[in-house]
């Protein structure tokens, strides 16, 4: 358990006091009941809880509504520091890695206002449609690929990582999925906090092939030209997925007839290779789709399967905390009166 506010724990300091005041306000009262002769009556009373009780009570009872409220200001002292424990919280949750092609291709405008602009429209259509339950990440490639926003349910940093992105170099569709994977491992299974340890880290070990469509709860959802000019050959990131049973949702972004792009001084012909794509998407069990049919694209995050996860999550338990040590003092008031028929 940690705190918020752990300043405010010196409050704890003025409990002991408290006490020791109180103790010799007794004393003296005592004090005072046997100086007016009442030592016998009064200690009776006091101690069996009421007029005609011939049987003092044990001792702890008689100390009980002291214990009880003295407990209780510390429970109240505690929760004015914000008591925080980390809780395992059970939920429903998917994950979607959305992985941009940001080639220089991308920059063509064989579509309005370019093939750049209208993957991120897509994107952004699919963003603002998907499920709460989803967990959304972005990886951006061209020959090489990078995570550019780790999987998360916020969607404002996703939203924000998707506006950053600009046409670069060349292209690699094996990368991009590569990258993907990676990403989504790095999600699954978070490295550890032992950053300073000159120990070998753990060999990660081979997936064991699974079948098609097995890991329902992750999809990577492509969007590209399909143009591949950079290795590693896509065929190999493809079969990469499959045995990791991850399905591969294509985005289709441009026109079969393309545009013509000044890149590097060099005038490239460009155009939309939707084979290339479709051949990912079946290879995983995935589907394609038209960046143009925004229906289409936003519903990609209906059918992603959710898992059962157990992940922990600090959790403030100030209210908690407040609520006990109010019942305790509650309690030590009532007793209090009882038995003695005063306040502590």
């Amino acid at each position: 358990m940690s705190f918020i506010w752990p300043p405010l724990l010196l409050l704890l300091l003025l409990i002991p006091v408290g006490v020791a005041i109180y103790r010799r306000r007794e004393s003296r009262r005592a004090a005072r009941a046997a100086a007016l002769g009442w030592g016998s009556g009064a200690a009776v009373g006091a101690a069996s809880g009421g007029p005609g009780s011939s049987r003092p009570r044990r001792r702890w009872v008689r100390g009980l509504p002291a214990a009880l409220t003295v407990a209780g200001m510390t429970i109240l002292v505690l929760s004015l520091a914000r008591p925080q424990s980390v809780i395992g919280v059970p939920r429903l949750e998917g994950t979607v890695m959305l992985a941009f092609d940001i080639s220089g291709s991308m920059a063509a405008t064989d579509v309005s206002p370019s093939r750049m602009e209208q993957a991120k429209t897509a994107a952004m259509g699919f963003l603002q449609a998907a499920p709460s339950s989803l967990q959304i990440g972005v990886v951006a490639f061209s020959d090489g690929g990078l995570s550019t926003q780790v999987p998360t349910f916020e969607r404002a940093p996703v939203a924000a990582a998707i506006q950053r992105l600009a046409p670069a170099r060349g292209t690699s569709l094996g990368q991009g999925i590569l990258t993907s994977l990676k990403a989504i491992d790095l999600a699954e299974h978070p490295p550890g906090k032992d950053y300073y340890s000159n120990r070998s880290p753990a060999p990660t070990p081979e997936p064991t092939p699974v079948p098609a469509g097995f890991h329902e709860p992750i999809v990577i959802v492509l969007f590209s030209d399909g143009e591949n000019t950079v290795r590693p050959d896509p065929t190999q990131a493809i079969q990469a997925a499959r045995d990791r049973g991850i399905r591969i949702d294509t985005v289709g972004v441009g026109t079969t007839a393309g545009a013509t792009l000044d890149l590097d001084g060099f005038r490239v012909h460009t155009s939309l290779d939707e084979d290339v794509l479709k051949q990912i998407a079946d290879g995983t069990g995935g589907t394609y789709h038209a960046a143009g049919d925004q229906d289409a694209v936003s519903r990609v995050g209906d059918d992603v399967g959710s898992r059962l996860v157990v992940k922990d999550e600090p959790m403030e338990l100030t209210s908690l905390f407040a609520l006990a040590g109010s019942a305790l003092l509650v309690a030590g008031g009532l007793g209090s009166l009882r038995w003695f028929g005063r306040l502590p």
